[in-house]
């Protein structure tokens, strides 16, 4: 298929909200050609005109967070659709109801682009919805609701950008952006000390964070100074104990047994984050629709 460029008002819009236009427009292809398969839409070919033009409105059929308009904005320019105008801004809630974008143009590249539209646009809007009742139950607390890694292959960056969307903030993007060491590195390197001198001298500016399983673990950590440790399964009462035990020297991450009705004890003890992946592998899409109507 010969994809059309976007418009510079797009792309700098995606990088105004933290995207790389490249990137997205790379995953917009590739969710394009995956719909055609190296072939044509041929129900479409075959019921509609070439030359029918129509208007499409993208409305959220339930309450939430909208999160992938610009996404959504992009897939339609990419397909030939130039005529675009944007009702919502990314990050913004919305009720049933709401018009979030309005398209004109060609029927036959309106439907094309409509469900890979959706696609985006519904799964982020999940996540910037999710996101923000974590936010929401910790917002008379200084702890910050994280993501993790736990995202869909090939979607990180438009994930990550969702979580911000609901108010989130965003654990490292990748493995070369800064240094874990879990359990396993741990048993690797023949203990903690060990590999936190391994990776010092490999790099030693990089931010180090460092996870432990129990508060013994925290105390063998806490002279090696990382910049985070992650408090890996513990009950709120031990991280209520860590954070004693830290006195604010070393900003400390719960993570593991973490739920919404328990997110507001956790962030009472004083922990600095709360790492959720449910964020990024368990949102429900939100509903959203497009209508369509043949333009006279």
């Amino acid at each position: 298929m010969n994809f059309s460029e976007l418009n510079p008002k797009t792309r700098a819009s995606l990088t105004s909200l933290g995207l790389d236009p490249t990137l997205v427009v790379e995953i917009i292809r590739r969710a394009i050609n995956e719909d055609l398969d190296g072939g044509q839409d041929v129900t479409t070919i075959a019921t509609v005109d070439v030359n029918q033009k129509s208007i499409a409105q993208f409305s959220a059929r339930k309450s939430g967070v909208i999160a992938g308009v610009v996404i959504a904005q992009a897939t339609l320019e990419i397909v030939g659709i130039s005529d675009v105008n944007v009702s919502v801004e990314d990050g913004l809630r919305v009720e049933a109801g709401a018009l979030l974008l309005t398209a004109r143009g060609n029927t036959r590249e309106m439907l094309l682009a409509e469900r890979t539209a959706l696609n985006f646009l519904g799964h982020l809007s999940g996540i910037a919805t999710l996101t923000q009742l974590w936010v929401a139950e910790v917002a008379k607390y200084k702890t910050q609701i994280r993501d993790t890694r736990k995202t869909t292959p090939g979607m990180r960056a438009l994930e990550k950008f969702a979580v911000r969307m609901g108010g989130g903030t965003n654990h490292r993007l990748s493995l070369n952006a800064s240094a874990l060491i879990k359990d396993n590195h741990i048993e690797s390197a023949g203990g903690v000390t060990e590999a936190f001198e391994r990776l010092r001298s490999f790099d030693s500016e990089i931010e180090v964070e460092v996870e432990v399983d129990t508060l013994d673990q925290l105390k063998e950590v806490l002279p090696l100074k990382p910049n985070l440790i992650l408090l890996d399964n513990m009950s709120v009462a031990e991280c209520k104990e860590a954070v004693a035990i830290t006195k604010g020297a070393i900003a400390l991450e719960a993570s593991g047994g973490l739920s919404l009705e328990n997110a507001k004890e956790y962030a009472a003890t004083g922990v600095a984050y709360l790492a959720v992946g449910a964020l990024t592998h368990s949102a429900p899409v939100l509903d959203i629709g497009l209508d369509l109507k043949a333009e006279i």
